[in-house]
């Protein structure tokens, strides 16, 4: 049964619920980002259909080229991001399917609109990545439709104050431009816990609430008190509750700025706290305080293209990074593509169930020779730049890929082979893994997908995907429990890595290195400083015992040391 919700009086104090998104706290008047242009209600007729094709590539050439402005001038995060949508907009079947919609007589800015609502379907049907593209083409949608009815784009407000930014949801392009002292926090109705939303909102350091049903109830000029680790919005708060989120904010801003150095628990146990990269600087993510690289995502070097990246040209894109981290270490993830990652320059044809299919280290067996080139890259790359490398599987099932991939790993001159655990019967079978290679990776993003049985961008469902969720974390604990008996290490490099409390609960199941976006380090390195190894193992049983994601975080919360729990 749908249960409704009072509308809030003015004035009176409330309290609605979301998604914790990203970390942090802040107080603001509320300002809503205004909604995209509509299609008027008169549909004129289409006289040439020619010229109404060109006049809509046209738009979507617009599009891009000012996608790729904006990348020009954003991080290294919000970049590959932005690079990756200009991409989507020059897709040469989307060009199609508008043109053909047009031949039929309809105008431009509707047969933009028909097309990529039939696009989004068919990528939201194949889930995973491909799902998660289809928040970023409805942006490229609007802006495209924008042009051609001739109307301004609904830019971020600007009331001339901080405030906290109120949106049904947030393309890529508005948040890659988010200034942090400005936009202070969001809040929006839809996203999920992986969404761009949320990553670029890390990135930036801006606390974020996702998936919060009733922010259609926030109007411009509210004050709101937001807390991005506890996923809440207070309305109207009281002067009680403005001074605590403020004092809060101000003490976390103090305590991060003098967290520095190696990951260590209380009493001195080690964790190594690493990096998550992908298309960004190689120079602008060494510069960052962290023990190395705990994922680099290889992938971009594969999308988006018509042929295969050469040996060479994958050859000088490691070297680079590699030179750039000197002596630390840099674990590598091979290609995580398939179906739900296609690659244009192979026919792999359609699968039903694509986030169940040909995907990770499964396109070994349907690509024969594509692996082995890039391991050869990457063992080249890392014999002449004298760097510490490791190298790790994405999409591993069962013990026998791990020696697969292992075998060919150390045929191709790497040392450290590893593999990534993202699959319950993998997780369920780590013991027998780890037998087979020298480290694993834990992506909890997929793993939580998986054990879970949601997909990971499905807006109705964020609860399910929640890290804290005790399913989840006994998968982990049997991972953790066989890296302690192997005495080999364990890693976290799913977005769970970032959030200082559950940290301490992954350490306490034996997890031995974290890997996340650069903001989240210091968070996650003062949370360990303050506990030692026995806390951490009390509070994972706290987490393990709890009837729920929330039921878990808040017990975590309420035992872990008092400075941390109130970061």
């Amino acid at each position: 049964m749908s249960q409704t919700h009072p509308e809030p009086a003015e004035g009176e104090t409330q309290t609605i619920t979301g998604t914790p998104g990203s970390p942090g706290s802040a107080v603001a008047p509320v300002a809503v980002l205004a909604a995209p242009p509509a299609l008027p209600e008169q549909r004129p007729e289409v006289t040439d259909t020619a010229a109404e094709t060109d006049r809509a590539h046209a738009a979507l050439e617009q599009v891009a080229v000012g996608l790729e402005t904006r990348a020009a001038g954003s991080g290294p995060e919000a970049a590959a991001v932005l690079g990756a949508q200009a991409l989507m907009a020059r897709d040469p079947q989307l060009g199609t399917n508008i043109a053909k919609e047009i031949g039929e007589g309809v105008p431009a800015a509707w047969a933009v609109h028909s097309a990529v609502a039939g696009y989004q379907d068919l990528l939201r049907a194949a889930g995973g990545y491909l799902a998660e593209r289809a928040a970023d083409l409805a942006d490229i949608r609007d802006r495209t439709v924008a042009v051609l009815l001739g109307v301004p784009m609904p830019g971020l407000p600007d009331p001339g104050h901080p405030y906290v930014l109120v949106a049904d949801d947030l393309a890529p392009a508005d948040t890659a431009q988010l200034d942090p002292a400005k936009v202070l926090a969001i809040v929006t109705r839809r996203g999920g816990p992986t969404s761009h939303t949320v990553i670029l909102a890390r990135s930036l350091g801006i606390p974020a609430v996702i998936a919060c049903g009733r922010a259609g109830e926030l109007t411009d000029g509210v004050e709101v008190a937001v807390d991005g680790d506890r996923g809440e919005v207070v309305l109207n708060p009281t002067a009680t509750q403005v001074a605590a989120a403020v004092e809060r904010a101000e003490r976390r801003q103090k305590i991060l700025a003098h967290s520095s150095g190696a990951g260590r628990t209380e009493d001195g146990v080690a964790v190594k706290l690493l990096l998550n990269v992908g298309a960004e600087d190689p120079g602008e993510s060494a510069a960052h305080d962290c023990e190395g690289v705990g994922l680099l995502r290889t992938e971009f070097l594969f999308l988006d293209r018509d042929t295969e990246p050469t040996p060479d040209e994958q050859y000088e894109s490691y070297a680079r990074l590699f030179r750039a981290f000197g002596d630390r270490i840099i674990t590598v993830r091979t290609l995580d593509a398939g179906s739900d990652k296609p690659l244009a320059f192979v026919a792999q044809g359609e699968e039903p169930n694509p986030a169940l299919g040909v995907r990770g280290f499964r396109t070994a067996r349907a690509l024969p020779g594509l692996l082995e080139r890039q391991l050869a890259a990457i063992a080249r790359a890392a014999s002449d730049t004298g760097a510490h490398v490791r190298v790790m599987a994405p999409m591993i099932s069962t013990p026998a890929e791990a020696a697969e991939f292992a075998e060919l790993a150390r045929a191709a001159g790497l040392a450290e082979v590893g593999v990534m655990i993202e699959v319950p019967g993998a997780a369920l079978l780590a013991r027998q893994v780890l037998d087979r290679v020298d480290f694993v990776s834990i992506g909890t993003n997929d793993l939580a997908q998986y054990t879970l049985a949601t997909d990971r961008m499905l807006d109705s469902l964020p609860d399910l995907l929640d890290p804290w969720q005790p399913g989840l974390l006994r998968l982990i604990q049997e991972v953790g429990t066989a890296g302690v008996a192997t005495d080999k290490p364990v890693g976290v490099c799913g977005e769970a890595a970032a959030d200082p409390l559950l940290a301490l609960v992954l350490v306490g199941l034996g997890v031995s290195s974290l890997s996340m976006s650069a903001p989240s380090l210091a968070a996650v390195r003062y949370a360990l400083a303050r506990h030692t190894l026995a806390d951490c193992r009390d509070l994972a049983e706290l987490a393990l015992a709890a009837a729920g994601p929330a039921q878990a975080r808040d017990a975590v919360r309420g035992a872990a040391d008092d400075e941390v729990a109130g970061l």
